[in-house]
This record gives C-alpha cells, structure tokens and sequence, in this order.
C-alpha cells in the first residue's frame, strides 16, 4: 500500500511510485501511434475516414464505458475496504486474548495460547498470498497438527482443544471458557471472510466486456477526432486512455486485496503488528514495526 502525503503539482505530475502508468504505459504507446497513423493518413488523403459523423457517437459510448468502469471500480474497491476491516478485526481480536489470555490462564499455559495468535496471523497471510502455510506457521504453534488441509484453522483448533483441556481439569471456568472461546470464533469468522474473499473474484465476464470496450474505443476515437484536432489528436486520446486503462488496471489490483502490488493490503506490516502485541504481553522484546519503503509500504 502506497502511504505519503500528497505531494506538490511539478511533483505529483511526474510521480511513478504508487502511479499506474507504468502498467498502461505500452498500451499507450500502441493507441497513440494509431492516433499518429490515422492522422498522418487523414492529412495525405482528406476524407479517407468517416469523420462526418464526428465526435457525437464517442461522446455517447464514452459516457456509457465510464459510468461502467466507475460500477467495477466501485466493486473492486468495496472487496479492498472489506479485506481491510476484517484485518482490522483480527488485530482488534488478538488484543482482546492478549489481555484475556495471561488474566484467565496460569501463567505456564497462557504463552503458547499467545503464540499460537502470532502463527495464526503468520498462516493467514501465506494462505491467502498462496505461499507454504505450513511453512510459515512452522516453529510459531508448538502442539498444533500442521498436517491437515488447513494448518491456519488448526492453530485455532489447537487453541479450543487446549482450553477445554484446562475447563475439564478444573483451572478454567465455563465462563472463562466461553469468553475466550468467542475470541477464537471471531477469529474463525475473519478466516472464512478472507478467504471468500480471496477465492471470489468479481465475474470475468465484468473485466471483459470493460477491457474490450477499452480497446474499441480508444483505438476508433482517432478516427472521430482527426478531421477537427490534427495533430492533437494523438494528446488527446492518450488522456483519454490514460484514464480508461488507468482505471481498469487499478480495478485490477484492488479486485485481489491480499496481493503484493503496490495499493494491495499492507499485510506484512499488519503481521508485524500482530508480533508485536503478543511479544509485548508475553513480556519480550517487540519487533520493530515495518516502515514504508520508497512510500510502499508492504
């Protein structure tokens, strides 16, 4: 995720980092050097292209592509803030344990329970970046089984299996139980939540049709504009894609929030932020929390 203040006009025109015109910048090149052909052509042989119907047409698709572009933004960006608050929510669920945990459990109990909140959000992270779960949960979740399909949901599986253990043996109350079990459960919650995210993606069909249009679009505005702009039609029109493309490809990212591109979620820094509160409740030494590299902060 792109974090830094707005920067100053000369600035904020030639900035890169955190811009999306490195994306579309070949598609760019391709639509204008249409736009320079058709214009070249137009001047070499007046009235070789249909541009008496002149620019009422575009206007009208124009406006049709962009109130659609602005439905899928929309949508992509509305999955993007979903995964942030559920994120939000695990961190505000593990500040909850790490305060319940050592209050309610002897103390040789309440550390591997804190442990197990740090391998969680480890395991979260990797799933949902398709990276080795198992791999990345290893060594942070002493006696949990990392053998099954999910070692994330073992972790919390792990954590209930233990306490019950402590209700029967008498050094839990019910109550207690139920309290942290409620933790665990929105924990849970977060966990599914995500990974409907992350294994839902918005219907291809959207992308297509918007991608399509695009092309179309940009590559016969040319056409329309030549007869009345010359040579500017070429500025003209990579404004014009610019904007398009732009919006497609940021639609892009944001449709898959738990990626590495630059405006995706923030996920090893909000880890980070995990390791950090349970290393303060345990008493050790906390990690320094991630900082923003060239504004990207990951």
């Amino acid at each position: 995720m792109i974090v830094r203040t707005r920067p100053n006009l000369l600035t904020l025109l030639f900035t890169l980092r955190g811009s999306i015109l490195p994306r579309v910048a070949p598609k760019l090149v391709g639509i204008v050097a249409v736009s320079c052909a058709v214009v070249w052509a137009e001047a070499r042989w007046p009235g070789f292209f249909p541009v008496s119907a002149g620019v009422t047409p575009f206007t009208v698709v124009g406006l049709a592509l962009s109130i659609f572009l602005s439905f899928r933004n929309n949508a992509c960006y509305e999955r993007w803030w979903e995964a942030r608050k559920h994120w939000g929510s695990l961190i505000g669920e593990v500040r909850n344990l790490a305060r319940a945990l050592p209050a309610l459990l002897p103390d040789p109990d309440a550390a591997p329970q804190l442990r197990r909140l740090s391998a969680f959000a480890h395991g979260l992270r990797a799933r949902l970046r398709a990276l080795d779960e198992a791999a990345a949960v290893d060594g942070k979740a002493p006696g949990s089984d990392l053998s099954g399909p999910n070692a994330t949901d073992a972790i919390l599986a792990a954590m209930t299996r233990d306490l019950a253990g402590l209700m029967r043996a008498g050094r839990l109350t019910d109550i207690q139980f139920g309290l942290l079990e409620a933790r665990i459960e929105a924990l849970s919650g977060v966990h599914t939540a995500c990974e409907r995210l992350a294994n839902t993606p918005l219907p291809f069909a959207y992308t297509l049709l918007v991608y399509r249009t695009a092309w179309l679009y940009c590559l016969l505005l040319p056409v329309g504009l030549a007869g009345s702009l010359g040579w500017g039609t070429p500025i003209v029109v990579a404004l014009v894609g610019y904007t398009f493309f732009g919006l497609d490809a940021l639609g892009d990212e944001l449709e898959e929030p738990f990626g590495t591109e630059p405006n995706d979620l923030p996920l090893d820094a909000m880890v980070r932020t995990v390791d950090r509160i349970v290393h303060h409740a345990l008493g050790e030494p906390m990690p320094e929390p991630l900082a923003p590299d060239g504004y990207w902060l990951r």
